[in-house]
């Protein structure tokens, strides 16, 4: 039933969550209102209790009284649940063409709605600075902020994925002796609404559509109604099978239309043929002598020389159409 997949989703969404509060700054300013310093928040991952015990002890050495200087702020991943208000049909699919494989189509299951949580935590030893950095994040949050995240590279799959500010909790220890030092805390609790995606298939040439089936009524309120079904089948405009059945027997001009070759004994009536990279549709058969229209669809009518291979398009070439060709249909009313 499983087997190996892995598509970063969540490293991808826990990297983006903290890509939101990597420019925070704080500035001081002097009695005049002159800028006096400017300092970059600092921001890391890791819970909020690490970096509290580090205000008081060096990790090296807890013995030792070096402590981290504030301000300070750090997020953290703290949790995971499903999402049932954006639930789709599992069985529910969508077609997507990969980056590495524009000619490749993928059958892709629509993913799994899951909303993450996130805590970020910001540590300041002023009160003025701690408002500083609260009024750089609230006012994108209203209450959510909506970022563009690549979840699976393979296919080009992008999200827009909603963060959400749920709630503020704020906690200033301020009582204590005065060897205490004062850590003014504030928590931000956030929910990301993101997508989990199963494993991505392989797929082949063969999964492109072959055939097309469209029903309409036809006639109007005043005359009978009666169902016209049309079938759409995928013809090749060029030959995948490599299938040569004779040369040419002259030079073919640009503006020639008529010309012979060696053996005409595979060719029929409306058949197509190709000469080089030029498709041509045959008309009319005279012997070895045939008539074509030149440049069939859309190919670029050119010279060809005495001698070049006729490759003849088959219904085997037509099994063999592969996703960008530019096919023709077949429109059968029946």
């Amino acid at each position: 039933m499983f087997e190996y997949f892995y598509h970063e989703i969540l490293r991808r969404t826990i990297i983006g969550f903290g890509t939101l509060f990597n420019n925070i700054k704080i500035k001081s300013t002097n009695s005049s209102g002159d800028v006096i310093s400017e300092i970059k928040v600092p921001l890391a991952y890791g819970p909020k209790q690490k970096f509290l015990a580090r205000l008081e002890q060096s990790p090296e050495d807890l013995n030792n009284p070096v402590r981290i200087t504030l301000p300070r702020m750090s997020f953290e991943f703290t949790g995971l649940n499903y999402d049932p208000a954006r639930k789709v049909t599992t069985t529910q699919t969508f077609l997507t063409v990969p980056k590495n494989d524009p000619r490749g189509v993928k059958k892709v299951y629509m993913p799994v709605p899951y909303n993450m949580e996130f805590d970020l935590t910001i540590m300041t030893k002023h009160n003025d600075d701690m408002l500083q950095i609260v009024e750089q994040i609230l006012p994108y949050f209203q209450p959510s902020y909506t970022l563009t995240i690549n979840l699976i590279d393979t296919i080009g799959e992008s999200r827009d994925v909603p963060f959400t500010l749920n709630s503020i909790l704020m906690d200033d220890d301020y009582e204590g002796d005065f060897t205490t030092r004062r850590a003014l805390t504030y928590t931000l609790k956030f929910s990301a609404k993101t997508y989990l995606f199963g494993p991505v298939p392989t797929t082949s040439a063969n999964d492109i559509i072959k055939k097309v089936n469209i029903g309409f009524v036809a006639g109007d309120s005043n005359s009978t109604q009666r169902d016209i079904t049309f079938r759409a089948d995928p013809v090749a405009t060029k030959s995948y099978t490599d299938s040569t059945v004779t040369t040419l027997e002259t030079d073919l001009q640009i503006s020639t239309a008529v010309f012979d070759v060696n053996d005409s004994s595979s060719f029929s009536v409306n058949s197509y043929i190709v000469i080089d990279s030029e498709t041509m549709k045959v008309t009319q058969i005279n012997g070895n002598s045939i008539t074509v229209e030149r440049g069939s669809y859309g190919s670029k009518i050119t010279q060809h020389v005495s001698g070049t291979e006729i490759q003849l398009i088959t219904s085997a070439d037509n099994q063999l159409v592969e996703f960008g060709d530019n096919f023709g249909f077949d429109l059968t009313s029946f």
